[in-house]
């Protein structure tokens, strides 16, 4: 299993960073059970595919903010994974502003990017898991019982790493920035390569903004 090439510097070394982080942009609310109850039947939700440096992405958003974005190989599916998501929502094709807005992670100027909200579902703990993954600056990395720590259950790491692969927003909750303690790379909803990929691609823009 392949070791980590970027930082070496963890979490705990840089939580101090965070609110100077570029990912502090992104901010995370969470749904009401009025709002996803029956499936999902009170939610209006647009979605749209786009390219991202890593593979062609989908992501779907309500009028408060993105409430999923995975990698789209095959659209039918990704579509479907979706729809499994909130099976009575209403669903439109529409790239909104919302979405817009999100993509703009991946311009190269990470100073000129957007305020990112997130409206998603979540249990109490996938929530502070998951508020846990935005305070990771990028280009740093830290580990599952890092996580389970600063979530205040330090012997949750197995929880954590649950919490972590059910992130519905990929890319921006970064659960691709959470290694073993080991230092491998460990898993990967999308794949070993596809994280590290994405990761290598941080520390690059870490680097040009230095």
């Amino acid at each position: 299993m392949k070791k980590s090439n970027v930082s070496d510097k963890t979490f705990d070394d840089r939580f101090s960073e965070t609110k100077n982080s570029p990912d502090s942009f992104i901010k995370l609310e969470r749904m009401t059970t009025e709002e996803y109850k029956n499936g999902g039947q009170n939610l209006s939700i647009n979605y749209s595919f786009s390219e991202s440096p890593f593979g062609q992405i989908i992501i779907a958003t309500t009028p408060k903010g993105i409430c999923y974005l995975a990698f789209a190989e095959n659209e039918t599916e990704a579509l479907c994974s979706l729809k499994h998501k909130f099976p009575n929502a209403r669903y439109s094709q529409i790239m909104d502003s919302l979405q817009k807005k999100a993509i703009t992670i991946f311009n190269q100027d990470q100073n000129n990017i957007y305020e990112v909200k997130l409206h998603i579902k979540g249990t109490d703990f996938q929530i502070k898991v998951w508020n846990a993954l935005l305070e990771i600056p990028m280009g740093r990395l830290c580990t599952y019982g890092e996580i389970a720590s600063k979530v205040n259950n330090p012997k949750a790491s197995r929880a954590v790493g649950t919490a972590v692969g059910n992130n519905p927003v990929s890319l921006l909750i970064p659960c691709h920035r959470v290694i073993r303690s080991s230092g491998e790379l460990g898993e990967y909803h999308w794949g070993a390569n596809r994280k590290e990929a994405i990761l290598d691609w941080e520390s690059e823009k870490i680097v040009n903004t230095l």
